[in-house]
């Protein structure tokens, strides 16, 4: 059994922050349970595009409000508290921030916590060691 508090891992390497967003990563692929878990807080204001090519992820609004664009569709999604969506085509996405957007993000593989956004907004595939 595995108990982590977002404080026992807030300046941690679990601590990730990027300009537009901040990830706090409480399960990873070193946990080796088939996937990894996330809060991400998106800041106000900000405008963050996204491409997970290699991974599955579905998120869950807990605080704040934004909009998110399918860039493949163009079509525009509320997101407010209770509002889920789920990236199962690896859609081109972006998230504009009206407000901090507090969010819990599962992925499939799993992180593992060294990602980072590249250019296209892709996260690499990095496989964790056995």
């Amino acid at each position: 059994m595995i108990v982590r508090s977002l404080k026992d891992i807030t300046g941690t390497e679990r601590d990730v922050e990027a300009p537009t967003w901040r990830s706090k990563r409480l399960v990873l692929a070193r946990e080796k349970v088939g996937f990894s878990l996330h809060e991400t807080v998106l800041y106000a204001g900000t405008e963050t595009s996204m491409w997970y090519a290699n991974h599955v992820e579905a998120v869950f609004c807990v605080e704040g409000e934004g909009e998110l664009t399918n860039e493949e569709t163009g079509e525009k999604h509320r997101i407010e508290p209770g509002t889920m969506y789920l990236l199962d085509g690896h859609e081109r996405h972006t998230l504009r921030a009206r407000t901090d957007v507090r969010t819990v993000c599962v992925f499939n593989p799993p992180c593992t916590g060294r990602e980072v956004h590249d250019e296209n907004g892709v996260y690499p595939l990095i496989k964790e060691e056995a």
